[in-house]
C-alpha cells in the first residue's frame, strides 16, 4: 500500500490570497476554454496535472489513459508537472487567469477550494454530479457518509475526491501511520530479545551502537533514525508510551469528546525528554534533522538502522525479514498506548473544474467513468495488459475482476507511481473480493495492525475530516502558521539541548500567545458538529 498524501495543511498562501485580483483583472479570461482543436473528430479537454518523476512526462503514454480516451471518445491535452513544482506552477496558472479546463490530481485543501469558488475560479458541482455522473452518484448512495463529507459548509460540492476504504474503525489501514521497524537480524546476532518497555529499548540501541551488530568491524550503526517533521517517518509513535500520544496535527480526541492539542500535554514532555535521552546517548541519526526521503531511503536499503519508522519496510528496507514490526512499548508507567492517527482514506480536493471550461457535459462523462469500480480500482494501484512494463494486475474476464501480481520485489509506492493515474476514485469495502482482490502488502499490513497495534488503541474517537467554513480555516490556518513551526522548532531543540522542564511554562504560555485557545475552541465546535 501506498501511504496516504501527506495530510494537507491548510495553509493561507498569498499566491491564493492574490489570484483573485489578478483574475478579475484579466477579466477572467483563461485559454483552457478556448480553441480546442478536434483529435480524430473528438473533443478535446486541457487538464493541468502532477505526477511522480518515476511516471511518464505525457500522462497520455499510460495505457489506462489510451484506454479512458478509447472508451469515452475524449482527448485529454495534458501539461504535467512533476510532483515537486506542481502546487507551484498550479497556483501561477490560476493567478494568471490562464485556466485549463480541470485541474487533476489537484492537491487543493479545504481552503483553497472556498477561496476558488468564492473567486468564480472553480466551479459548484452538484447540477453535475446529478445530471451526467451515475457512477458517482451510486457511491455516495452506497456510502452517503462521503457527500457529508466532499459538500462545503455553503452546501455545494467543488471538488472530485479519492476515497480508498480498507478496513474499518480501529482496524483501517490507516489507523497507524509511522510503524517502527526494528532489525531483528541484528538482535538475533546480539542475543537481544524484542524490546517490550522504553528502558529496554535504550538499552538494545545502546547494544547496536556499541556491539558490531552488522560484524563489518565499523561503529556506521544507525541506532534509531526518523525524519523529523509530522508524517509516517517521524517517531512520534513512540508518545504513546508516554500517555494520549502524538499526531501529525498535534490532534487527539479523549473518550469523553474532548479535543486535545498533544504538545501541551505532559505526556508529550516525558516523551520529548526520552528522546533527549537517546541523542545524549548518541544513538540518533545525525542527519534526522535535516534529511529528505531520498536520502533516508539510501541508508535503509544499506540496512543501516537498528530502529526506523515509515509506512510500510518494503519501501525502505524490502519486503525481507531483516526487519519486524517493533509492538508497542510500556512507558515509565508501565501503560501502553497505540495513538491513532487522524484522517481516512479520502481526499476531498482531488480535482476541479473552472470556470473556463465550455465541455461541462463531456468533462462529468469522462470524470464519471474514474468512479467506475474497475477503473477507479486501476486509477488508485495501476493496470493490466501492459506489454512495456511490469503488471500490478491481471484481468479475470470471466469474474470480471481485477486480480493483484506478486511484485516480485519491486516497491509497491514506485510501481503505482509508474502505472497508475491517482485522480478521482472511489474503492469500497465491498469491492473487494467483486471487482479486485485486496493487495498482498495491504492484508499483510491489516493483519499486522490487527494482531499488534490494535488491542493496545485506548482512544475510542479520533479527530474526523471535518469541512470548517472558510472564516474558520482562515483563523485556523492563521494561527498554525506560527504555532505549528514553533511547536516543531521547540521539539527539536529539546531533542538536541534539553531543558524542556526549566522551558514547559514558558512554551505553555507562549502556545496561548500564538492562539491556542480560540483554536483549540474552533476545532472542538468543529467536532462537535459532526457528531450530531
Amino acid at each position: 500500500m501506498k501511504k496516504l498524501k501527506r495530510k494537507q495543511a491548510m495553509v493561507h498562501t498569498l499566491s491564493l490570497s492574490a489570484l483573485a485580483a489578478l483574475l478579475l483583472l484579466s477579466g477572467c479570461g483563461g485559454g483552457g476554454g478556448e480553441g480546442k482543436e478536434p483529435v480524430d473528430g473528438k473533443v478535446t479537454l486541457h487538464f493541468l496535472t502532477q505526477s511522480s518523476a518515476l511516471a511518464p512526462a505525457d500522462p497520455n503514454d499510460k495505457l489506462i489513459n489510451k484506454r479512458l480516451e478509447e472508451k469515452t471518445g475524449i482527448h485529454i491535452d495534458w501539461k504535467n508537472y512533476t510532483n515537486d513544482v506542481f502546487a507551484e506552477k498550479r497556483n501561477l496558472a490560476v493567478a494568471s487567469g490562464d485556466l485549463p479546463d480541470a485541474i487533476f490530481d489537484a492537491g487543493y485543501g479545504d481552503y483553497d477550494l472556498l477561496k476558488l469558488a468564492k473567486d468564480g475560479v472553480i466551479i459548484p458541482l452538484d447540477d453535475l454530479i446529478e445530471q451526467h455522473m451515475p457512477n458517482f452518484k451510486k457511491v455516495l448512495e452506497q456510502a452517503p457518509e462521503y457527500k457529508k463529507m466532499i459538500t462545503a459548509p455553503d452546501g455545494h460540492i467543488y471538488s472530485f475526491p479519492w476515497i480508498e476504504e480498507l478496513g474499518s474503525g480501529k482496524e483501517r489501514i490507516q489507523s497507524v501511520d509511522d510503524l517502527p521497524w526494528i532489525n531483528v537480524e541484528w538482535l538475533k546476532k546480539l542475543g537481544l530479545e524484542m524490546p517490550k518497555t522504553t528502558d529496554e529499548l535504550k538499552k538494545v540501541l545502546i547494544a547496536f551502537k556499541t556491539q558490531d551488530p552488522n560484524g563489518n568491524g565499523k561503529a556506521d550503526e544507525i541506532p534509531l533514525s526518523f525524519i523529523n517533521k509530522p508524517g509516517g517517518e517521524d517517531l512520534a509513535f513512540l508518545y504513546g508510551s508516554f500517555g494520549l500520544g502524538e499526531n501529525w496535527d498535534h490532534t487527539v480526541v479523549t473518550n469523553d469528546g474532548k479535543v486535545v492539542f498533544t504538545a501541551a500535554q505532559d505526556g508529550y514532555k516525558e516523551a520529548v525528554k526520552f528522546i533527549h535521552e537517546l541523542y545524549r546517548e548518541g544513538l540518533v541519526d545525525i542527519e534526522a534533522f535535516q534529511q529528505d526521503w531520498n536520502t533516508y531511503l539510501a541508508k535503509g536499503k544499506d540496512h543501516r538502522y537498528g530502529l526506523y519508522f515509515t509506512w510500510d519496510k518494503a519501501n525502505i528496507t524490502g519486503a525481507n525479514d531483516t526487519y519486524d514490526l517493533m509492538p508497542p512499548l510500556a512507558g515509565p508507567s508501565g501503560e501502553i498506548n497505540v495513538t491513532r492517527t487522524n484522517g481516512i482514506g479520502l481526499d476531498r480536493g482531488r480535482m476541479v473544474i473552472t470556470s473556463s471550461n465550455k465541455h461541462l457535459e463531456e468533462t462529468a462523462k469522462w470524470v464519471d467513468q474514474l468512479y467506475d469500480p474497475l477503473q477507479s480500482v486501476q486509477n488508485n494501484w495501476g493496470t493490466y495488459g501492459d506489454e512495456t512494463q511490469q503488471n500490478i494486475f491481471e484481468f479475470d474476464e470471466a469474474k470480471g475482476m481485477l486480480k493483484h501480481l506478486p511484485l516480485k520485489g519491486t516497491a509497491p509506492v514506485e510501481l503505482r507511481q509508474k502505472t497508475s493515474i491517482a485522480g478521482p476514485l472511489a474503492i469500497l469495502d465491498e469491492y473487494y473480493g467483486k471487482y479486485t482482490t485486496m493487495p498482498d502488502d495491504a492484508a499483510w499490513r491489516l493483519k499486522l495492525l490487527k494482531d499488534v497495534m490494535v488491542p493496545h488503541m485506548k482512544a475510542e474517537n479520533t479527530y474526523p475530516n471535518v469541512f470548517f467554513s472558510i472564516e474558520d480555516l482562515d483563523r485556523l490556518s492563521t494561527i498554525q502558521a506560527d504555532l505549528f513551526p514553533y511547536v516543531e522548532r521547540k521539539r527539536t531543540e529539546w531533542y538536541q539541548n534539553g531543558n524542556i522542564d526549566q522551558e514547559w511554562d514558558a512554551y505553555l504560555k507562549e502556545l496561548d500567545r500564538l492562539g491556542l485557545q480560540e483554536w483549540l475552541k474552533i476545532k472542538q465546535a468543529g467536532y462537535d458538529r459532526n457528531a450530531k
